[in-house]
């Protein structure tokens, strides 16, 4: 799927979720009570939870920061970051049509706001669930377009990931010393086997080690039949490798694209879809990385990516700067400590702990 059919598709899932999150949360709340909820920006539905409830909610984002400005492209787009009045009307009009195609979404979210006699919210509202209590981001300040209009709840603490060393199984008597490229299509595209194709074409005549790991999306026979001699795995311990990497290849999925940042190693993107070609925008306007995608993306057009980003000096020291930023602030432990300072003075918690002891 492409473009509008995956925005279509998105919500469609994202509806049958909400729909379950209405049903079954307000009901096991009530039997486990609890006194803060940390809900998903893109899940709407906790935060008319949290509100019909009289909870307080601390917004997590999962996946890039959604919080909606004029220059900041949509999300579903692959443009920069354009602070004129083309661009920002560019974006404006792209919102609107884009917002169109999930108004069954937006009017079931609203439906279940009107249920629980709580107020309707203007579109950006209804969409994302934003607290006004703390917003805690896994997208570096040094991984966004210039942003002015955040509020003073939100933070950016980096990756949330366990850096615990991985138990995945690895073949690393396999490896031969050469430059090693490391590459996934994450879990949701990786049966793409005509991209694996293209990628073992592009790096077969280099003087590179290619490591894949497709998560179980090829069979045996598809694996037998890629070019050249790439290393293929089901899973890998990504972290471990990308210690060793001089470069992945990704289809721009948030969580690979965060760990190589995080371990200093350029990235050469093929965003195939939802949310892939706007990280691959921000991996552009970082020069951490070069983009190919649509027709663009063919095994000598990536062959010829691949050499200028392992050649040009540029990517390397990008990537190696924000790997600095991200490892000076703990991701998790930022998060904790925010969400510490929100229960600590919510008085909804003081209540529920003083009339529990």
């Amino acid at each position: 799927m492409k473009g509008i059919e995956i925005i279509r598709y998105w919500y469609a899932e994202q509806e049958k979720m909400t729909r379950v999150v209405c049903r079954d949360i307000p009901a096991l709340i009530a039997e486990n009570p609890v006194d803060l909820l940390l809900v998903d920006q893109v899940e709407p539905a906790g935060r008319a939870i949290a509100e019909s409830l009289n909870i307080p909610f601390i917004t997590i984002c999962n996946a890039l920061v959604l919080n909606r400005e004029a220059a900041i492209p949509p999300i579903f787009t692959s443009w920069s970051y354009q602070e004129t009045l083309p661009g920002k009307l560019r974006n404006q009009i792209a919102c609107y049509l884009g917002d169109s195609l999930i108004s069954g979404y937006k009017k079931l979210i609203l439906n279940y706001r009107s249920q629980w006699g709580l107020s309707p919210l203007s579109n950006h509202d209804i969409l994302f669930a934003n607290s006004s209590l703390a917003q805690l981001s896994q997208q570096p300040m040094a991984f966004d377009f210039p942003r002015k209009q955040l509020p003073s709840c939100f933070h950016y603490c980096g990756p949330f990931r366990d850096n615990t060393p991985s138990n995945v199984s690895f073949p690393y008597e396999c490896l031969t010393g050469q430059p090693l490229i490391y590459a996934s299509l994450g879990t949701l595209q990786n049966t793409r086997f005509n991209i694996f194709v293209c990628i073992a074409s592009a790096c077969q005549d280099l003087d590179v080690q290619l490591v894949i790991s497709h998560g179980g999306g090829l069979t045996d026979e598809q694996v037998n039949q890629l070019p050249g001699n790439p290393l293929v795995v089901s899973y890998a311990p990504q972290l471990e490798l990308l210690k060793k990497a001089s470069l992945t290849i990704t289809h721009g999925g948030l969580n690979t694209v965060l760990d190589a940042l995080s371990l200093g190693v350029p990235l050469v993107v093929l965003p195939l879809g939802f949310e892939q070609p706007t990280i691959a925008a921000r991996v552009k306007w970082t020069k951490t990385g070069e983009v190919l995608e649509g027709k663009q993306l063919n095994s000598a057009n990536l062959k010829t990516t691949i050499q200028k980003v392992l050649n040009l000096t540029i990517y390397r020291e990008n990537t190696l700067k924000i790997k600095q930023i991200i490892s000076q602030k703990k991701g998790v432990m930022t998060a904790a400590d925010v969400i510490d300072g929100v229960i600590a003075t919510s008085p909804k918690y003081y209540t529920n702990h003083l009339s529990s002891t």
